[in-house]
């Protein structure tokens, strides 16, 4: 997320490029060179609008000429048949857009990765034999010469210019009001760690959703302009697979998941394609295709990411950042400055200790042929730290899954705080009081440490400005007030872990679930995170952790579940659960029982 500033520089770049066009278009006396400069801030559109979705959410999308064609084809049959001005039908376009991306979303968000991406190259080419079979292989706008104005048809094709420009300005604005909002925040989240983002509140469905009903809209307006620029519809200019191919090939060019990356491919892209295709279109035929494979080929090897963010990366290399960590030798800051006091609202584990939190009845969970979880009960009451043991494969994050909503047990039933959460998603666990972490850490780490526990505070949060405070208040209670502008990527395995049980304790929860915490840390480590635990306990937040480390958890917890190849075997104290010989046999085998009751006789 942008600061004011940063969000104010990008505001008059925005200005500035808008200036630079209307310039240009001013100074161009050639027609084709008009109509090149608008087919870029249209295509320029088009590629914004597919970075939407998959630039920021990381959904690539392979359809979205699906959304440029309905809009060229809704101008071109509202002209024809209802005698509709383009005035009223480019606007009508933005409902036909988010429509069709609400109806493709519903089934196709099901899916993930390269299924997701091959399922949206379906819909244009389905869409496409559909208006073959319809007659409208080449549909021709009317000309309107008794009142041009009002069907869009000037005379001065700078016009056309403005429209575009206008289009393309209102576009750059969107994505900054995107990457600078909840929204944007939630799509990058979603885009680095889809799980976590879940498990960390964020309904990512909803906004995959959203995401694909904006991107949509935007495409299909832009399409809608196309169609009166050219005049002439066909399903293959405008659902083909070049459309969609062109859309994602500029953004990949420019920058994907950047505000300016679109825009730089089409300048860079659609100008050379088009300046080839008119000098050698009919000696090489599918000379744009062309520039565009050579262009992948060329991002590929020279800049994976894209031109902006090498360009960023090279000027971030020459810049001192304010955020470098300290040179050797240098003094360590450890305890950042105390923030002031924040009013926020107390987990509700603080009103009252005792009764039953947590009710586990019945839990069994099969995959397959395996039972990984095999009626267990567990009650967990609040305001105390509880730990789950057992050998490795017993069922233990197996049962964290189920109680987060990752999995849904095949029999049994969740209840917390007295209410069912049996078979709800872990975003709405989240919302319920029940905070996460993960065995093996799932951060966002293009993200700062910062924005990784806002996006986790956001669930507790009525604004934004209260998920910052929030966020800031988790990192100072864990320790990591002065790594806040660290990006993720750069933590240490310590500092990971204490960045997500603050991002799980930023919304306040009732409850946590931390799975081994402790993993992957030396001895030096420990204390200090066994320290923040003890606090959190200390606080009334009610802990439920899973832990190899024995010596540690015979200190922390007050109570041990000992679960067994999905069964529950032991509960009880620490010192008689380390004595009960079921759990050493579970842990070292009857051979080393057999040798304890030797000795012991």
């Amino acid at each position: 997320m942008r600061t004011r500033a940063e969000a104010n520089r990008q505001l008059w770049a925005i200005l500035g490029f808008a200036v630079a066009v209307v310039a240009l278009s001013l100074v161009l006396r050639n027609r084709y060179y008009e109509l090149v400069l608008t087919q870029v801030l249209l295509w320029a559109v088009l590629s914004l609008a597919w970075n939407l979705l998959s630039g920021y959410s990381g959904y690539f999308s392979f359809g979205h000429a699906v959304f440029w064609g309905l809009g060229s084809y809704t101008v071109a049959l509202g002209m024809i048949h209802l005698d509709l001005t383009p005035w009223i039908t480019i606007p009508f376009c933005a409902i036909v857009g988010a429509l069709a991306g609400a109806l493709i979303g519903y089934p196709t968000f099901r899916l993930r990765g390269h299924y997701f991406a091959l399922a949206m190259l379906a819909y244009p080419l389905a869409i496409l034999y559909v208006f073959q079979w319809l007659g409208y292989q080449e549909v021709a706008l009317p000309m309107k010469r008794e009142s041009p104005i009002l069907y869009m048809q000037f005379e001065d094709q700078r016009v056309y210019i403005a429209l575009a420009l206008g289009l393309l300005v209102a576009a750059l604005l969107i994505s900054l009001w995107v990457e600078n909002s909840r929204f944007g925040m939630a799509l990058l989240a979603i885009k680095q760690n889809e799980p976590a983002a879940e498990a960390a509140g964020i309904d990512t469905w909803r906004w995959k959703m959203l995401a694909l009903m904006l991107s949509g809209a935007l495409a299909a307006v832009a399409g809608g302009l196309y169609g009166v620029v050219l005049l002439v519809v066909t399903p293959e200019t405008v659902f083909g697979m070049l459309v969609s191919a062109q859309a994602l090939i500029l953004a990949l060019f420019g920058g994907v998941g950047s505000l300016w990356g679109p825009v730089i491919g089409a300048m860079v892209l659609v100008p050379l394609a088009e300046g080839l295709n008119a000098e050698l279109g009919d000696v090489l035929p599918g000379i744009q295709g062309v520039v565009y494979g050579v262009a992948i080929i060329a991002i590929i090897l020279l800049a994976p990411e894209g031109v902006y963010w090498r360009v960023l990366d090279r000027l971030s290399r020459r810049a001192p950042s304010a955020s470098e960590p300290p040179r050797a030798g240098a003094a360590v800051v450890t305890s950042p400055a105390p923030r002031p006091a924040i009013n926020v609202a107390r987990p509700l584990a603080l009103a009252g200790t005792g009764g039953d939190l947590l009710v586990l009845r019945d839990i069994t969970l099969s995959f397959g042929g395996l039972r990984a979880l095999d009626g267990v009960d567990l009650v967990v009451p609040a305001g105390g730290l509880y730990g789950i043991i057992g050998p490795n494969g017993a069922g233990k994050t197996t049962l964290f899954n189920v109680i987060n909503g990752f999995l849904a047990p095949d029999r049994g039933a969740i209840s917390f705080a007295g209410q069912s959460i049996t078979g709800l998603r872990p975003s709405q666990v989240c919302r319920r009081g029940i905070g996460r972490t993960f065995q093996v850490v799932r951060a966002f780490p293009r993200m700062t440490v910062l924005e990784n526990v806002i996006v986790g505070a956001y669930v507790g949060a009525a604004d934004d400005a209260t998920a910052r405070r929030m966020a800031l208040t988790a990192l100072d209670r864990v320790g990591l007030g002065g790594r806040a502008d660290t990006l993720a990527g750069g933590l240490t395995t310590r500092e990971l872990r204490l960045m997500e049980l603050a991002r799980a304790l930023a919304p306040q929860p009732r409850l946590v679930l931390l799975d081994e915490t402790l993993a992957g840390l030396g001895h030096e480590d420990l204390d200090g995170i066994l320290g923040v635990i003890r606090q959190v306990r200390a606080d009334g937040i009610t802990i439920l952790i899973i832990e190899h480390t024995m010596h540690a958890m015979v200190q922390l917890v007050d109570h041990f579940t000992v679960l067994d190849h999905g069964r529950l075997i032991a509960a009880g104290r620490p010192d008689d659960i380390v004595r009960d010989p079921s759990v050493i046999e579970a842990y070292l085998g009857k051979k080393w029982v057999d040798r304890m009751a030797l000795t012991a006789q």
